[in-house]
């Protein structure tokens, strides 16, 4: 019998692995890194194996697409940000038995899936950087899932995670899932000081941000889920925060109420709004 035994939201701006440099920008993320090593721990003293982490830098058109490997490794360059990652080495193990379930059980459950095992598909930086502060001893397996989904319903991805969690409980793997996205994410302008990797794009996005840390910390779920298409839709959500519709989707959406545990305080990020929260398991 499986067992879900950490589920968080979770950080992956490009400027954590810029923080590791040397240089003006040194140490610029320490904390985010920090609260990724805790995350890492608290899987470890769980007994977690695998890590799940839904990815809203891997986009998909059509259906539900799971990555699970046997074995990921390579060398990263991102072609979005290509002066804030370059040249990262990565390697994990995957586990390709868990990712057909999940694949198999969302599908028998209405939201098509596919899993694939293809040496040539490539991890994106929304699991790669979390994982290279959680699982540089490459101690855990890793299986990635498609969330930015460009033409799906919130709704669906709700689905989804709630098959993903049925999925994990008939396996026999002892799991940590991670949704890898950000708060709002409209991005600062084109042309603007370099200052602004460390400021929100507006105001705006501010306030309603620290609105739902606000609603996520008095685990007030039920007000959250109504908003959710909206706050999608006026914040400019990363990858339509299917992410964060798959991780409730996981809870039980609108009746989880448990008051999630900031690990690392909201911070602004390149014009976003970003966070790393523990959800505690109901």
């Amino acid at each position: 019998m499986g067992k879900l035994s950490l589920a968080a939201k979770v950080t992956h701006v490009p400027s954590l692995y810029l923080s590791e440099m040397p240089g003006k920008h040194h140490g610029c993320r320490a904390a985010a890194i920090e609260g990724h090593r805790i995350i890492g721990e608290r899987c470890r003293a769980l007994g977690v194996d695998t890590i799940v982490v839904a990815d809203v830098h891997w986009l998909v058109n059509a259906g539900y697409h799971v990555n699970c490997n046997e074995h990921f490794s390579g060398t990263y360059t991102s072609n979005e940000l290509p002066h804030f990652i370059k040249d990262m080495r990565y390697a994990y193990p995957g586990n390709p038995l868990l990712g057909r379930l999940i694949a198999k059980t969302a599908t028998e459950q209405g939201v098509f899936t596919r899993a694939h095992e293809i040496a040539s598909l490539e991890l994106e930086y929304g699991t790669l950087v979390p994982m290279r502060y959680m699982n540089g001893d490459e101690h855990f397996k890793v299986v990635s899932i498609a969330a930015w989904c460009a033409w799906h319903q919130l709704d669906e991805s709700r689905r989804f995670g709630a098959a993903l969690r049925d999925a994990i409980e008939a396996s026999d793997s002892n799991v940590a899932f991670l949704a890898s996205g950000s708060l709002s994410h409209r991005f600062s302008d084109n042309g603007s000081p370099e200052a602004s990797m460390h400021a929100i794009s507006r105001e705006f996005f501010r306030q309603v941000d620290l609105r739902v840390v606000e609603l996520w910390k008095q685990g007030d779920f039920a007000t959250f889920c109504k908003m959710l298409p909206e706050y999608n839709e006026h914040c400019h959500g990363e990858g339509g925060m299917h992410d964060t519709a798959m991780l409730l989707g996981l809870l039980g959406w609108d009746a989880y109420d448990k008051p999630v545990e900031i690990v690392t305080d909201y911070f602004a990020s390149s014009g976003t709004g970003q966070i790393n929260a523990i959800f505690p398991l109901p």
